[in-house]
């Protein structure tokens, strides 16, 4: 794992890659007592003739500095951040899986590890990056999942955290996550915490929503994260002539909805087979994958893997 320590002004010490294992830190540290932390997840994939490709590398770079500042962290600037995830990934290339059967896992973590009693920043910060070869986020691969609508909990509300990749946004999701999941579903879709009724996001994934062919997803409001394959999709969908719309999605919208899919880095893109709200189920496609989450997920993954020409320069080959 690579590791580097820096202070509150942001002058970072020499990072270095070290074996992996537990770090020592205070009882006090910040992100222990106040959360104080941000995090990114990232994939290498290594492709049939063993090269070792990222995807969009540099956006994960520029977030981690805008979650940063929303926490009142320093943060390592894009050059420091992008170096560090190679040297970790080259080291670590032993542990990618082989193409098309999964991909390695990057989790480049920012913490307050400074001790400090009384709410402020934390004195010092750590920067790590670890590892992990992964499968498929969802059971069963590229298959439908059924989602529940939830209309109590709120994920993030106006003015809070809601577009930063801070740690404190995931526990609080737990709760109706494992509920839901105990009742056979896959996940929890979010509504907003001011009407209850326009669709935010899932768990830990963006959504988006086909109907007559026309592409909308819910709109950037600072209340929903900043999905860099969020973005993607928008982007390769506008390329391939879909007409994409970023607006408020009402959950009436969602249930007469054609097709329906989740994007992020671990899901990548998994179509919904079903949505229930209340006493309500809708299934979409009977069950199927919807021809526009097949189109997408292929187009993407296809970029991803390397295996189709990369027109928007998003694909970066670590050597």
């Amino acid at each position: 794992m690579y590791v580097m320590k820096g202070d509150l002004e942001g002058n970072w010490q020499k990072g270095e890659l070290q074996p992996f294992g537990n770090l020592e830190v205070s009882p006090a540290a910040g992100v222990l007592n106040y959360g104080q932390g941000v995090f990114e997840g990232m994939k290498a994939y290594k492709t049939a003739d063993d090269r070792v490709l990222m995807f969009r590398p540099e956006e994960n770079a520029l977030r981690l500095v805008e979650s940063a500042e929303r926490m009142s962290m320093p943060a390592p600037d894009i050059e420091t951040f992008l170096n560090a995830v190679k040297q970790t990934v080259l080291a670590n290339k032993r542990w990618i899986p082989p193409a098309g059967k999964g991909s390695l896992y990057i989790r480049p973590l920012l913490i307050g590890t400074g001790p400090i009693l009384g709410l402020a920043p934390a004195p010092e910060y750590t920067f790590l990056i670890y590892v992990s070869p992964v499968g498929t986020y969802f059971k069963g691969g590229l298959s439908p999942i059924d989602l529940k609508v939830e209309t109590f909990f709120h994920r993030a509300a106006p003015g809070g955290t809601g577009a930063a990749k801070t740690i404190s946004n995931y526990a609080p999701v737990l709760k109706t996550q494992l509920a839901a999941k105990g009742k056979g579903y896959s996940d929890v879709i979010y509504l907003d915490a001011v009407e209850n009724k326009y669709v935010e996001e899932v768990s830990s994934c963006n959504i988006f929503i086909v109907k007559d062919k026309v592409i909308s997803t819910p709109e950037l409001a600072g209340t929903i994260l900043p999905g860099i394959t969020r973005k993607s999709i928008i982007q390769l969908a506008r390329s391939r002539g879909y007409e994409v719309n970023e607006r408020p999605v009402s959950v009436d919208e969602l249930l007469d909805a054609d097709d329906v899919f989740c994007t992020g880095t671990a899901v990548v893109l998994n179509p919904v087979g079903s949505i229930t709200h209340g006493t309500r189920r809708v299934q979409y496609n009977n069950g199927a994958v919807g021809a526009v989450s097949q189109e997408l997920y292929e187009a993407l993954t296809s970029l991803q893997m390397g295996k189709s020409k990369d027109n928007f320069d998003w694909v970066v080959e670590l050597d």
